[in-house]
């Protein structure tokens, strides 16, 4: 009887180091869902805060984005996302750079076209000052 408490008592000590998360990978995560919020509504100021100058952003069909393109793409309806879900996210911080993979799913309506991607996503955060920006961003779609 020992054993088995002793083995659940591991089994829960170890599940939750695994959940656990660092104050400097909770604040990327935060920084993460804010972007994803900040696409999805389009939203100017909260992009311009939180995208780094030299943003570099990849599409899974081969273009890449600089900041004020990426803005200006969402802003204007020609990129629309109707909504987007995110799975399977991983934070590794490393210093004042964070790398965030995850699966994405989104229902779209570029240019008035409605349309879904799956995709997964790898996102490199910058720490400047006490902000995580996004400093590069790279798709592949999602076969599965």
């Amino acid at each position: 009887m020992k054993k088995i408490g002793l083995l659940l008592s591991f089994l829960f000590v170890g599940t939750s180091a695994l959940m656990a998360q660092t104050k400097a990978e909770k604040a990327v995560a935060t920084a993460a869902e804010n972007l994803r919020l900040a696409i999805l509504n389009a939203d100017k100021p909260t992009l311009e805060k939180i995208l780094c100058d030299e943003l570099t952003y990849g599409h899974s069909g081969g273009n890449v984005e600089t900041k004020a393109h990426l803005i200006e793409t969402l802003v204007s309806g020609e990129s629309d996302f109707v909504k987007m879900d995110v799975t399977e996210q991983t934070i590794l911080v490393k210093g004042k750079t964070a790398i965030v993979r995850n699966r994405l799913f989104a229902e779209t309506n570029n240019n008035k076209v409605p349309g879904t991607v799956k995709l997964f996503v790898l996102y490199v955060f910058q720490k400047e000052g006490s902000a995580w920006k996004l400093l590069a961003r790279q798709a592949v779609k999602d076969l599965k």
